[in-house]
């Protein structure tokens, strides 16, 4: 199965704010592979294809694998994948805030990955 296919990014409709997305991360691999420490308070890449612009604010809700509760976090834009190529879904790259849910989310990821951080497996990104 792709793990394209596990990560589910909706853009909420019922908020008349842009740049709002719900996300579902179901499995430990992809968010392995959406997730990026190397981003100053770490980050997610998001599949999709609605435009946004670098720099943009984002206000996403974030299902990770098992847990039944949603994330809230703030993050920006700091790059886009405007269509896709062989290797790279089209996509964003979202920093979290270093406040407004950023540390939180940040954690629990980290804590949910664990080793496999250290892991040379291709990312979405790397």
């Amino acid at each position: 199965m792709s793990t394209q296919a596990n990560i589910n990014p909706n853009t909420d409709q019922s908020v008349n704010k842009p740049g709002v997305l719900s996300l579902a991360i179901k499995e430990k691999s992809a968010l392995y592979a959406a997730y990026m420490p190397y981003i100053k308070g770490g980050g997610l890449f998001i599949p999709t294809n609605k435009n946004f612009k670098i720099g943009e604010e984002v206000f996403m809700l974030l299902s990770l694998v098992d847990d039944p509760v949603k994330l809230k976090v703030v993050g920006k834009v700091v790059w886009t994948t405007p269509t896709a190529s062989a290797n790279r879904p089209q996509g964003i790259g979202v920093q979290f805030s270093e406040k407004d849910g950023g540390l939180e989310v940040r954690n629990k990821i980290e804590a949910i990955l664990g080793g496999t951080l250290k892991s040379n497996r291709a990312t979405h990104t790397m």
